[in-house]
């Protein structure tokens, strides 16, 4: 797969993982109630690192740099 084409994939899927991570937070710390993810420290974590790799994604799909071809 061309280096494009993982940039482009890096932005979605790191705003997939921004969401579901930001679920799993606010279940985990419960403030989302109604599963059994509600006041459990474990998917409080899981959430944040969730969006902590999700940022990551997202950044490096944003600013990656473009590959310069020489002649």
């Amino acid at each position: 797969m061309g280096r494009m084409r993982r940039r482009l994939l890096a932005v979605p899927i790191g705003i997939i993982l921004l969401l579901i991570g930001s679920v799993w937070f606010l279940q985990g710390v419960g403030v989302l109630p109604g599963s059994f993810m509600t006041g459990s420290q474990f998917w409080a974590a899981a959430g944040v690192f969730a969006v902590v790799v999700g940022l990551i994604s997202i950044g490096v799909g944003l600013t990656g740099k473009k590959r310069v071809e020489s002649r």
